[in-house]
């Protein structure tokens, strides 16, 4: 079965393109393939700030990754967009920092690559 990697590239506000990435990682899921990682990059690294409060009647993110985390999915954010977005990288919720070399090789060895901007 297809090894995916999967990229977001949209901050927490744009609930479509969240919502778009969770769903397909869950199709992939359900259809037997394998996602090797989803990778947070650009504005999307707000997604793994614990600092990041939205209203009660507003997409809950945070449950969305906590659930693909569950589902054995390596959640990973790019440390350098973090640090010049200011984001306290020792305290990223589900996601596993790493840089954009880590990103580029599990992205070379899978068998599609597939962004959500």
């Amino acid at each position: 079965m297809p090894r995916f990697v999967l990229s977001l590239h949209t901050p927490p506000s744009d609930h479509d393109t969240t919502q778009r990435i969770v769903k397909f990682a869950h199709a992939c899921l359900a259809q037997g393939h394998s996602i090797d990682a989803l990778f947070l990059y650009q504005d999307a690294i707000y997604h793994a700030s614990t600092h990041f409060e939205l209203a009660s009647d507003e997409l809950s993110t945070p449950s969305l990754w906590q659930q693909l985390a569950e589902k054995n999915i390596n959640l990973m954010l790019c440390v350098t967009a973090a640090e010049k977005r200011g984001l306290d990288i020792k305290n990223t919720g589900a996601f596993a920092v790493a840089g954009l070399a880590e990103f580029a090789m599990l992205a070379s060895e899978a068998d599609k690559w597939i962004q959500f901007k």
